[in-house]
């Protein structure tokens, strides 16, 4: 056990702090390396991480690819734009509508496709509307909570849902029917409750006379508008497929690629570099991470996790589903939620329980948000504003994270027990 906590550790301090540079998919492998070469795990524990997480990873390099493209043609700029103007320089409703829309964003594009594709485009706005430093911090820290508290509603809306459905055999149609509500839930109460505490840095108004014309800014008006059917068809796809037993990837990747060639034929992306600049090394992340925390199921902290998670049972579902979500959402803080959610889902196994697989999902996705490092899409986000000039201290995200994250998160689990 203690060699495989030391392995865990180890690799989650180069994940986290990318020593000269490191990648993090490279940080994973490495620790994963180190669990093969002192016994912590053996090929066959790697053959059967690799049948777990392969649906994960695909799906998401294929979300991530076909936001890329659509942030090539100008898809979010656009709405991003059309947001700020439909605010009709109200600076409050602005910032409900820029929640709102890195909302629907989390949820059709992954938590990570807002972090990285949405958070630079809603920078460069607001710098363009003349907005100071506070306000700029508060519509970034409001941006940067919702990509993750939104990653519900659907399979592919986050790493952690895919793994999870994946581990429980969890489908397409009956995940999202389950999570609907906690979606939406999680929603109304992050975008009052990030109102409530950033409103005095919000301004009563905004110039959005500043801001150019929302049409302007596509690079592709009729691949932008045929975007939305071929997202409507794909979303539906993912129903069909789950009616037939496919996995998400077939709908996530096959689709990605898709647009891509379609993009590639009408010169609006180049579909090599699209393909080499997607995160590849999310690939080698999940991989390796999984083989690491695999490492610490053999040495028995799953054992542990689940004697824990025995005694809640026995107080009954309300007290078992609450409980759950919480332990899986301080792990996720302190740990990271990818490791989290592995871990949490072995130890969840025995109880053959959907209701704490969502519980699970739920504290993964929200828990995070009490410190920088809890989660992969936060690590992105602050690293995306670092390059463009704002720095965000540690101490400063975690009193915010810790202030609104556990309402939300009790909000969102009672919201699950219907």
């Amino acid at each position: 056990m203690g060699v495989a906590i030391a392995i865990f550790l180890f690799t989650l301090i180069l994940v986290i702090f990318q020593p000269k540079g490191l990648k993090i998919g490279t940080s994973a492998v490495i620790g994963a390396v180190l669990a093969y070469i002192f016994g912590v795990v053996s090929l066959t524990d790697m053959v059967e991480v690799g049948s777990v997480v392969w649906d994960a990873t695909l799906s998401f390099i294929g979300i991530i690819i076909l936001s890329m493209v659509l942030d090539e043609i100008g898809f979010f700029e656009w709405c991003a734009v059309k947001a700020a103007k439909l605010s009709n320089g109200s600076g409050h409703r602005m910032f409900v509508y820029s929640i709102l829309l890195g909302a629907a964003v989390s949820a059709l594009f992954a938590n990570d496709g807002a972090a990285l594709i949405l958070t630079p485009i809603l920078l460069s706005k607001m710098r363009l509307l003349n907005l100071n430093v506070k306000t700029i911090v508060a519509f970034l820290l409001a941006g940067g909570f919702i990509s993750d508290s939104a990653s519900l509603p659907f399979v592919f809306s986050n790493l952690t849902n895919i793994v999870t459905a994946g581990y429980f055999k969890i489908g397409f149609l009956d995940y999202t029917l389950n999570m609907a509500i906690p979606f939406l839930t999680s929603v109304i109460v992050s975008t009052a409750l990030l109102w409530i505490v950033l409103k005095n840095d919000i301004p009563k108004t905004v110039d959005v006379s500043l801001l150019k014309d929302p049409d302007s800014t596509l690079k592709d008006k009729p691949l932008f508008y045929f975007s939305w059917i071929f997202l409507g068809t794909l979303l539906a796809g993912y129903f069909l497929g789950d009616a037939f037993g496919l996995p998400v990837s077939v709908f996530a990747l096959g689709g990605g690629i898709v647009f891509l060639a379609i993009a590639s034929y009408r010169k609006s992306a180049k579909f090599y570099l699209t393909i080499k600049t997607a995160p590849w090394q999310i690939v080698w992340f999940s991989i390796g991470l999984y083989i690491v925390v695999y490492g610490l199921k053999n040495g028995g902290l799953t054992d542990e996790i689940s004697l824990i998670v025995s005694k809640l049972v026995q107080m009954g579902e309300p007290y078992a589903v609450v409980g759950v979500g919480f332990l899986a959402a301080t792990l996720s803080a302190v740990m990271n939620n990818m490791p989290t959610v592995m871990v949490m889902d072995i130890a969840l196994k025995p109880y053959a329980s959907d209701m704490l697989a969502y519980a699970n999902i739920i504290g993964c996705n929200l828990g995070p948000k009490m410190t920088p490092f809890g989660s992969l899409a936060t690590l992105l986000w602050l690293h995306v504003l670092e390059k463009k000039g704002v720095k965000i201290g540690f101490w400063e995200y975690s009193k915010f994270g810790l202030l609104v994250t556990p309402p939300v998160l009790l909000s969102v689990l009672i919201s699950l027990l219907g």
